[in-house]
């Protein structure tokens, strides 16, 4: 028995106009002298739609398009593996594949923050190297406050977990659940402290030199011998609660002026080694996306993450300072990275 011709594209079109006149299948096989079973089989079929062609992935790409892949990833940083290869016109790679290659010539980073310089920033930045290229930063007391808050930074509570493992429930709270404001300072290989600002008072003037007073100065500072007084610079940033005509005076009276009060160039947290002691501190304390359920307990875990800083490390951040110069001066004011 030979085979039967298929439907012509006449037959499907009359099909479609007696189904829309309310035919039944069978009527509709009559009339068109068809096997009902053929008429049934194309209503079917168009019912469901056409199958589309699914692309097969790809587990591997020529070395020519990997080339391609690598300036392209050179050119468009912080970009995902889909756009990437998109640029590219290299289509059907699923996402593990991108990832393992993009892997061997990069690395996923997150976008560096830091504050904006303009002209006039670099040439005082320029000017604060010169002046202070031949300073003997052992005598520098390097200061800085620091928030914690009971959360950590955003981003922070990733890693790695077992098969067949839930991930942990992590709490979701506004602005981190609040926080506590830090002071500290270091100087040659030693940590001042630190100390923690009482809750809810906002640090203006005022609030600031009675806090240095009750703090730095009562429980540090007059404990040190005249020498280490008269040869001490003090460094702090340029906040308007450290700059203001009454902090300056107020410092003055305590005998903090002059060349014993280091001067600061703007937007300039990359020239403090302090900043790196808040990176050391905040990298132990919220470790494993730790986080804390008092504003004392986190206050605690900063104490204790201090108390583990060794004199080394801060020798470190503080004997860097010379290479620091030589770089915002390489670099003609530009930003360095910390």
């Amino acid at each position: 028995m030979g085979q039967k011709k298929d439907l012509t594209g006449s037959e499907k079109s009359k099909i479609v106009r007696y189904l829309a006149e309310g035919c039944s299948s069978l009527k509709v096989a009559k009339l068109l002298k068809r096997d009902h079973r053929t008429i049934k089989r194309f209503t079917q079929n168009s019912q469901q739609g056409r199958k589309k062609r699914v692309e097969k992935p790809r587990n591997k790409i020529t070395a020519h398009e990997l080339r391609k892949v690598k300036r392209a990833a050179a050119k468009m940083p912080l970009a995902t593996s889909l756009a990437i290869f998109q640029s590219c016109n290299i289509t059907g790679v699923p996402k593990s594949t991108r990832c393992a290659i993009l892997r061997d010539m990069a690395k996923v980073r997150k976008a560096e923050r830091r504050p904006p310089l303009n002209k006039t920033h670099k040439l005082k930045r320029q000017d604060w190297a010169k002046k202070y290229l031949k300073t003997d930063f052992s005598k520098v007391l390097w200061t800085d406050e620091m928030r914690v808050s009971l959360d950590g930074p955003d981003g922070w509570a990733r890693g790695w977990i077992g098969k067949g493992q839930r991930a942990p429930v992590r709490l979701r709270r506004q602005q981190g659940g609040g926080g506590v404001l830090v002071w500290a300072g270091i100087v040659k290989d030693e940590l001042v402290e630190p100390f923690r600002v009482e809750d809810g008072v906002k640090l203006n003037s005022q609030s600031y030199c009675q806090f240095l007073e009750d703090t730095f100065f009562k429980q540090w500072y007059r404990k040190k011998s005249a020498s280490f007084k008269k040869n001490m610079i003090f460094m702090q940033d340029n906040a308007p609660s450290h700059t203001s005509k009454y902090s300056t005076a107020w410092l003055a009276r305590k005998g903090i002026k002059e060349e014993k009060l280091m001067t600061w160039p703007p937007c300039s947290p990359d020239l403090n080694p302090i900043e790196n002691l808040w990176s050391i501190i905040k990298c132990e304390i919220y470790k494993e996306g730790k986080q804390y359920t008092s504003l004392n307990s986190v206050w605690e875990a900063v104490v204790a993450a201090a108390r583990n800083v060794d004199g080394e490390q801060i020798k470190t951040l503080t004997e860097s300072m010379d290479g620091r110069l030589l770089s915002v001066l390489a670099k003609k004011g530009g930003y360095i990275g910390r």
